[in-house]
């Protein structure tokens, strides 16, 4: 059996660093991932794909570890980084995107959507039970994300 955990996030900031810094970090997908905590591996897919692995979460009885893959593609004239997922690899599907503002050159605006799905094989049973684990762990890998971003760019307006 297996337990879906549907994953629906939304996050808004604004950063000193210029506009073309902070595309310029989140449109390279390697560059960006490394702010991101508890990623064991990166693979590079080829055509814009990478496949993400989490570090296992859990105890060692019972563990949950995260891996997907998704395709980006950037459009600096639009300030996007989208993503989307690439079925067949792993146990979730992860898509979303990056809308990058610029504030007359003052600041950037940052906002970050994600959403997907994380399979994890357990009896359905489980369900409530490993749903808000799943989310928060997922939640607060994000905002470490976002915590290390902001740090990179010099701190929020």
């Amino acid at each position: 059996m297996t337990v879906s955990v549907k994953i629906d996030l939304g996050y808004e900031f604004e950063v000193k660093a210029k506009f073309d810094t902070v595309f310029a970090v989140l449109s390279d997908v390697p560059k960006s991932a490394s702010h991101f905590p508890k990623l064991e591996k990166l693979t590079d897919l080829g055509d814009g794909a990478y496949k993400w692995e989490m570090q296992k979460v859990g105890t060692a009885q019972v563990n949950i570890q995260t891996v997907y893959a998704s395709k980006y593609v950037s459009d600096p004239a639009k300030g996007t980084v989208k993503w989307t997922p690439v079925k067949g690899v792993g146990n979730a599907l992860v898509g979303g995107s990056w809308k990058i503002t610029d504030n007359k050159g003052k600041s950037t605006k940052c906002v970050l959507k994600i959403d997907g799905t994380v399979d994890v094989p357990l009896p359905g049973l489980m369900k409530m039970v490993v749903e808000p684990v799943v989310t928060a762990e997922f939640e607060k890998a994000v905002e470490k994300y976002i915590d290390n971003l902001i740090k990179t760019f010099g701190g929020e307006v």
